[in-house]
């Protein structure tokens, strides 16, 4: 099995102050980390006012960050190969290009709301898989988010409120400069999660709910699959499915789609729509996207529902729904994510799904503890039949949120 180690906190902060030291010659002010996230249930459904489950990973990105004397932002990751630097008053939407928008995102965002920012170097590396689906671009932006905040005197990283500021600011960066327009299930997960717990998310009034969440104890266990088909959310498909579900809830006279509580009737109100870009969505399209919204918020409650009476093992079916909804409605699935949920249930999963925006990515399946091995080893030969690459696998438990990982001086 092709095990995706997680690496332990000292490990991280050690990586990141060494790639700093590299970089610029000096010991950084401190060494900040986010985790990744995997959604149990609940996808497509935040920038809709809908309701989501994600767990945050052990898998972890480190930021070793220190603010500087001059007005330039200097960034260096272990990810990319070069070292990139800006001047802070000239970041912005339209002006900063690939990965550094969602680290200097955060801290122009902060900036916009009132916030003294100055010019600060950072050195990023990470154990979160990249292209996974697992979130990888937020766990970056909440590791810079709780960085600024502490490194600049921010005082918005201690309590749950300033915490939320921090996720607005993270969700502006990705929309904004970096260009993907994802809707925050992913920075709350980041900035938000607790231990042992999964988060519900409420998209439409902003709540949120810690659900216990301990395979464990039952003798499960929640196998990821990395299927190592590219996931990108910035190639037009992601940002097309919101726009679509936004002008059919226009066209229903509602604000998101949560408020929909009569499916067939919103159903049949629906026809084409012509998206802000001037393309024009066929109307069984646009049912079928509201069809998926609308059907995964229900899942998501079902999910918690039997999460709460300790019946986790009949979850499964909800998970099972959730992928044939992605692929068949809201058409966010790829050959690779079927192979492997199917390969999985066929080998004993309670249930399996894509979790992550789709179109590439990741899959979850929920399986016995002592079956890891077996079910894992039948995705790996299910994609040697097809002639694919070997899957990454990972085990999810539900970490902790964002926050500073080496110790002050």
């Amino acid at each position: 099995m092709n095990q995706i180690p997680a690496w332990t906190h000292a490990e991280g902060a050690e990586r990141a102050r060494a790639a700093y030291r590299a970089a610029f010659g000096d010991e950084p002010a401190g060494v900040w980390a986010a985790p990744g996230r995997v959604n149990l249930i609940g996808e497509h459904t935040d920038y809709n006012g809908g309701l989501c489950l994600p767990i945050a990973l052990a898998h972890h990105t480190y930021v070793a960050l220190s603010p500087v004397g001059t007005p330039d932002v200097t960034l260096t990751s272990q990810q990319e190969s070069d070292v990139w630097t800006q001047p802070v008053a000239e970041i912005g939407p339209g002006r900063v290009e690939g990965w550094p928008g969602y680290v200097v995102g955060v801290s122009w965002a902060l900036a916009q709301e009132g916030h003294a920012i100055g010019g600060y170097r950072a050195a990023v590396d990470s154990c979160v898989p990249y292209g996974a689906g697992l979130s990888s671009s937020a766990a970056l932006e909440s590791a810079v988010a709780v960085a600024v905040d502490e490194a600049f005197g921010l005082g918005l990283g201690g309590d749950d409120e300033g915490r939320r500021t921090l996720v607005a600011a993270c969700i502006r960066a990705e929309n904004e400069v970096a260009g993907a327009s994802t809707g925050g299930m992913d920075q709350s997960a980041a900035l938000l999660a607790r231990d042992g717990t999964a988060l519900l998310l409420d998209m439409r009034d902003g709540s949120l709910t810690h659900i216990p969440f301990d395979l464990a104890a039952d003798g499960l266990a929640l196998l990821v699959i990395d299927t190592r088909a590219p996931h990108q959310l910035v190639d037009g498909q992601y940002g097309q499915r919101r726009a679509t579900c936004e002008a059919a809830a226009a066209r229903l006279g509602v604000p998101t789609l949560r408020e929909v509580t009569d499916l067939p009737g919103a159903l049949a109100q629906l026809d084409d729509v012509t998206l802000p870009d001037g393309s024009t969505v066929a109307a069984d399209v646009v049912r079928r996207r509201v069809r998926h919204v609308v059907t995964e918020i229900g899942r998501v409650e079902e999910f918690v529902g039997l999460l709460t009476a300790g019946r986790v093992r009949e979850v499964g079916a909800a998970m099972d729904a959730s992928h044939a909804s992605l692929r068949d409605d809201y058409e966010v699935s790829c050959a690779e994510l079927d192979v492997a949920v199917e390969a999985a249930r066929a080998a004993g999963a309670y249930g399996a799904r894509m979790t992550g925006g789709g179109f590439g990515g990741s899959a979850i399946a929920l399986v016995d503890a002592d079956q890891v091995g077996a079910v894992s080893e039948a995705v790996r030969a299910a994609f040697a039949e097809h002639g694919w690459s070997g899957p990454g696998f990972l085990a999810a438990t539900g970490d902790g949120a964002a926050s500073r990982v080496d110790e002050k001086e």
